[in-house]
C-alpha cells in the first residue's frame, strides 16, 4: 500500500538520520528528499515554523504517492527576541555552515551571563497525505547558550545548547539521549503515536 512509504520531506542528513530512528518498527518505507530530487525545493518563506512545516508538507505531498513528513525547528534565544528562529540554518547567510552559524551567534552573546543566555528549541511537524494535512505536532525544550561549543555530536547548535537536567549539551548526547528529550524527539513521540493509530486503521 502506498501509504506504508513515507517521505522525510528533508535533505538534512541528522534529521532524518534522527527521525528514521525515532519511526523505526513501524513498518514503514522511509525515504528523504534526497531520493526524489526531481521534487524541486520548496521555498520556505514563513515567518513561523508552522507556516513552513505546514507548507512543505503539503507541496510535497502532491508529489509523493505516501505519506509525508515535514517539520521545521529551529533555535530561538530570549535575549535576541527569538532569533535565530526560522533563520536558524541561515542565520550567518545562505548557505552557511552549522560552524559560521554558531560562531554569529556567540558573538551576538559576547560578555552576557548565564541568566541572559537562556534559549529553546522549537519544532513543529506537519503529516499530510495526497494534499491533505492530517496533524501537526510541537514539542519544545528549554536550555541556554554556552560561551563556546562543546561536544561532537549532533548538528546545527546542539554544541553550544546546554541541557540543564541532564548537565550536557545536546552535541555530547547519544542519539537515543537526545531523542528522550529533544524538541524534535518530544513532537516525533507524539507523531510515532499517531502514526501506529493510523497505519491500523489505512
Amino acid at each position: 500500500m502506498t501509504e506504508k512509504r513515507l517521505l522525510v520531506a528533508s535533505t538534512n542528513c541528522g534529521k532524518v538520520r534522527e527521525i528514521k530512528t525515532f519511526l523505526r518498527g513501524l513498518g514503514l518505507h522511509i525515504e528523504s528528499l534526497t531520493d526524489f530530487p526531481e521534487f524541486g525545493n520548496f521555498e520556505e518563506i514563513g515567518k513561523t515554523f508552522e507556516e513552513n512545516s505546514l507548507g512543505k508538507s503539503l507541496y510535497y505531498s502532491e508529489k509523493y504517492p505516501g505519506l509525508v513528513l515535514a517539520e521545521d525547528s529551529g533555535l530561538e534565544v530570549e535575549v535576541l527576541g527569538g532569533q535565530p528562529g526560522v533563520f536558524s540554518a541561515r542565520f550567518a547567510g545562505k548557505g552557511a555552515s552549522d560552524t559560521q552559524n554558531i560562531q554569529k551567534l556567540l558573538r551576538l552573546l559576547a560578555g552576557l551571563p548565564r541568566s541572559k543566555r537562556k534559549a529553546r528549541f522549537v519544532c513543529v511537524a506537519s503529516l499530510a497525505c495526497k494534499g491533505k494535512l492530517l496533524k501537526t505536532f510541537r514539542g519544545e525544550v528549554r536550555g541556554f547558550i554556552l560561551e563556546k561549543p562543546d561536544g561532537k555530536k549532533g548538528f546545527g547548535y546542539d554544541p553550544i545548547f546546554f541541557y540543564p537536567p541532564l548537565k550536557k549539551t545536546f552535541a555530547q548526547l547519544r542519539i537515543a539521549e537526545k531523542n528522550r528529550v529533544s524538541h524534535r524527539g518530544r513532537a516525533l513521540k507524539k507523531v510515532r503515536k499517531f502514526l501506529t493509530r493510523y497505519l491500523q486503521t489505512a
